[in-house]
């Protein structure tokens, strides 16, 4: 006998008192659900209901066991919801950012496989504050954040920084010279990436800028990389990115002194150290943002002001 469905059956009754209504929320005909009580009855060896053509009663027994049986489909709930979320460890999900390189995601799901064969990866592109909330929900495992964003009940991994250089059209003056100064783009707008650069990155970029001598004419938001690169084509902003294959019609040139730094993490919810699947996500995650994004330790590099993520 089903117990647990029996039960739930009981229940519905016990509140209804009404064997049709009952068989309605229980979206079942009322001859099985009869039978089902009956059966319940025969196996507890007690009556738990007083029928007759008129009404349908709890007897004593019948009350005694209702707030048994409301009580342990509660407990039976808790178990679903925890063998639910035991299923949902087969598969681990990690939040990244949405501009991660195509040979990073491939190197990271690959990395990832070889340490796990048996345990995939479901990465989720999205900006750093989807992510954070979604962390905070328990809809992520972890994620890989850029910073400054607001870590409080977070746990992270090694901080990594990654220069940032400018992308400018090929053939403007300033792409003639190897290297830039962040004050040689005096003069220029900048264009940021609209989901990628929260207000309160954006205003720690804007601060660092000034205080090396570059206060853009104008800040455009993009919503995509290709509204970022026609704007750079057409001459009406520079953009700060790091390092990667430059679109045809644009050079990318480095900062003198690496006066801007973009950094980025591995983050998870608070609690015990990480172990299992998890410590293993984050050593190949810090590895990979090494090898192929070349990101070096912050500490190593540089001293960041507090909550900065931006070089002072």
């Amino acid at each position: 006998m089903n117990l647990v469905g029996h039960l739930e059956c009981f229940v519905v009754v016990a509140e209804e008192l009404h064997f049709g209504r009952a068989a309605e929320r229980l979206g079942m005909a009322q001859p099985p659900l009869s039978q089902r009580i009956q059966r319940l009855e025969k196996e507890l060896d007690t009556r738990l209901f007083d029928r007759s053509s008129r009404r349908v009663a709890l007897t004593a027994s019948g009350r005694l066991l209702l707030e048994e049986a409301r009580d342990l489909l509660v407990r039976v709930d808790r178990i679903r919801a925890v063998a639910e979320r035991a299923g949902e460890r087969d598969v681990l999900r990690v939040g990244v950012p949405e501009d991660l390189d195509g040979a990073v995601i491939a190197a990271l799901l690959g990395t990832f496989r070889d340490v796990r064969p048996d345990l995939p990866l479901d990465l989720r592109p999205a900006p750093t504050e989807e992510h954070l909330r979604a962390l905070a929900d328990g809809t992520l495992d972890a994620g890989v954040l850029r910073h400054p964003c607001d870590t409080a009940g977070l746990s992270l991994g090694p901080m990594l920084g990654q220069p940032l250089g400018v992308l400018l059209p090929d053939g403007s003056p300033p792409a003639a010279a190897p290297e830039l100064r962040l004050a040689d783009l005096e003069g220029h707008d900048l264009v940021v990436s609209r989901r990628e650069m929260p207000p309160a990155a954006l205003e720690d970029l804007l601060a660092s800028c000034a205080r090396h001598g570059f206060v853009p004419g104008a800040v455009h938001e993009s919503p995509h990389p290709q509204f970022t690169l026609g704007l750079v084509l057409a001459g009406t902003a520079v953009a700060l990115v790091p390092r990667a294959p430059a679109a045809p019609g644009t050079v990318w040139r480095p900062l003198l002194g690496d006066p801007l730094l973009q950094r980025t993490s591995c983050a998870w919810r608070s609690g015990a150290p990480p172990e299992g699947p998890l410590a293993d996500l984050i050593e190949v995650t810090t590895r990979v943002l090494r090898t192929e994004a070349a990101m070096t330790p912050v500490h190593q590099r540089v001293v960041l002001r507090p909550s900065s993520g931006f070089l002072a």
